[in-house]
């Protein structure tokens, strides 16, 4: 036909009859084989036929391989890929231990006798997936030491330098600052720069070095630089590798200080309190602080105070001197307040002893550095918050321990407390008894007879039998153990609390257990006995 055409298979060359197929690319890593398949169709077909693979290096071509239709391949001596290469029965090229130099533009030429001659080309591209990466390194602090003691920072300084090796196709590098990308500038009178460096090693690989130049500013010194190297690999792959991260070291006047309180809530007596004293300059100054005109030690711009008392309230200073700028006010006060709550104060102080039914009060103070409040306390429920508790008709409920709790609101745990207990004396009085239950008349019972009351109660069980005493919060429990008799299931069980002020009773009846009724009545239905004689167990 003449022309060249392009087809999903690849490019290839129509001249005469003769019609040559390969692919437009083929990728390989480095060390690994390659292989260039070539296909072709001759119209009419011909003995004579002969296919030929040429490289081409610097526009002129240079046969390596070829292989006479039905006859044996053969590779040609004198060429990059002598011993490496042989061609395959359906003409295929393969290539062994790919180098990249290896990475150039190889045709195959099928030759027909009067059918004419075709040929197609296809590229070799050869990656390399095992670069070495020297990080990226910074320069010692004492090169960059003392350079910038002016405020306006005017000189240039090498930040770090980052190499790859061994790559191919030629890596790229990319320096980053906080993590954003720095624009590739080599204009060196541009206040950042890089100056990158490409060296073709006969291996024909790539070994590429950027150094990266900048013009600090005070906002760097907590700058992160690092660079990346971009590769490419097979299948249109672009990977990265990542260097360490650097920082530069920035020396520069302090033009101001702060004094700051490290403490974020309120400080009260008790607390741990951290002060610190820093400057905007690097690096930082030696600190003197004082308290209210007074001399105290501090260390490393940090002034401590241990379980802080009222009397550490006061006026604090910072000074220091940055002999690159002595002109600088370099100080700062803080007036620091220590909140406190004095020990609550009840009156009466004593443990209360009260007859049932009189009444009983409490009174409870207390001092503080800001507002507060005075509450009384049973357990978690709050009774009174003006400071006074009354209790008129005390009864034996109200026995036990009160609290009052002195609080600072606006200062969180700022509190104090104190505890008084009281104590209800009267005549006994038994909580109502539980019913006794047993499974039939003759097992053994047990029964509990709770009583308030003090002095502590006195108990008397009638019938009597195997008894133990507990006291329980404000009230004395006795436990009897006895057999239920006919007289017991019948009379029941009296228990009888007494003490110097009285005496109290409650008898206790003992029934038997319904599910064992329940469980007669289904025996008898078992049996088959009449109705009238299974009313008998109901």
């Amino acid at each position: 036909y003449g022309k060249n055409h392009t087809s999903r298979y690849g490019l290839f060359l129509c001249s005469g009859a003769v019609t040559v197929k390969v692919d437009p690319k083929v990728e390989v890593l480095k060390g690994d084989p390659a292989q260039l398949p070539c296909t072709y169709t001759v119209s009419p077909s011909s003995s004579s036929t002969i296919v030929e693979w040429y490289i081409e290096e610097q526009g002129t071509r240079k046969r390596v391989a070829f292989r006479p239709h039905g006859g044996e391949g053969k590779s040609d001596d004198g060429t990059p890929l002598t011993g490496r290469v042989t061609i395959g029965e359906d003409f295929t090229l393969t290539i062994s231990s790919v180098k990249p130099s290896d990475e150039l533009a190889f045709y195959c030429q099928v030759t027909a006798g009067p059918a004419g001659v075709g040929d197609a080309a296809t590229m070799l591209k050869v990656f390399c997936n095992s670069c070495m990466f020297a990080h990226s390194f910074i320069l010692t602090d004492d090169t960059l030491s003392h350079f910038l003691c002016t405020p306006a920072f005017s000189h240039l300084y090498q930040i770090g330098t980052c190499v790859t090796m061994n790559g191919h196709p030629q890596p790229r590098i990319i320096w980053y600052k906080d993590d954003l990308p720095i624009a590739e500038v080599k204009d060196r009178k541009e206040k950042t720069y890089m100056i990158p460096s490409v060296v073709k090693e006969a291996s024909g690989l790539f070994t590429i070095k950027s150094t990266l130049y900048s013009q600090p500013t005070k906002a760097d010194k907590d700058s992160v630089f690092h660079c990346v190297v971009e590769y490419s690999m097979p299948g249109e792959q672009i990977k990265q590798k990542k260097s360490d991260t650097i920082t530069i070291n920035l020396n520069y006047p302090s033009e101001k200080a702060t004094f700051s309180l490290l403490n974020t809530s309120p400080v009260k007596e008790g607390d741990n309190v951290t002060m610190k004293c820093e400057t905007d300059g690097n690096p930082q100054p030696e600190f003197d602080f004082t308290k209210d005109g007074n001399a105290i030690p501090g260390q490393a711009g940090l002034l401590t105070l241990k379980s802080v008392k009222r009397t550490d309230a006061g006026q604090y200073k910072c000074m220091a001197t940055d002999f690159d700028n002595l002109e600088a006010d370099l100080s700062g006060t803080i007036n620091l307040a220590v909140h406190y709550i004095d020990p609550v104060n009840v009156t009466p102080v004593e443990p209360q002893v009260v007859m049932l039914g009189d009444k009983v009060e409490w009174q409870c103070k207390t001092k503080a550095s800001d507002n507060h409040i005075v509450h009384w306390k049973k357990g978690s429920k709050v009774l009174s918050q003006d400071g006074t508790l009354s209790i008129e008709g005390v009864s034996y409920e109200n026995a036990g321990e009160y609290m009052c709790v002195g609080a600072v609101p606006s200062v969180p745990d700022l509190t104090a407390q104190a505890s008084v207990n009281l104590t209800v004396k009267g005549k006994p009085m038994i909580e109502t008894p539980a019913v006794g239950e047993v499974g039939k008349e003759g097992d053994m019972v047990t029964l509990k007879c709770s009583a308030f009351g003090f002095p502590i109660p006195q108990f008397e069980w009638k019938p009597s039998g195997k008894e133990s005493v507990s006291v329980e919060g404000n009230k004395a429990v006795s436990t009897v153990t006895l057999q239920a008799t006919p007289e017991v299931m019948k009379d029941g069980v009296t228990c009888q609390a007494s003490n110097s002020d009285g005496t109290d009773s409650k008898t206790f009846l003992i029934t038997r257990k319904r599910g064992q009724c329940k469980e007669v009545a289904a025996m008898t239905k078992l049996l088959y006995l009449p109705p009238s004689f299974t009313s008998i167990f109901s």
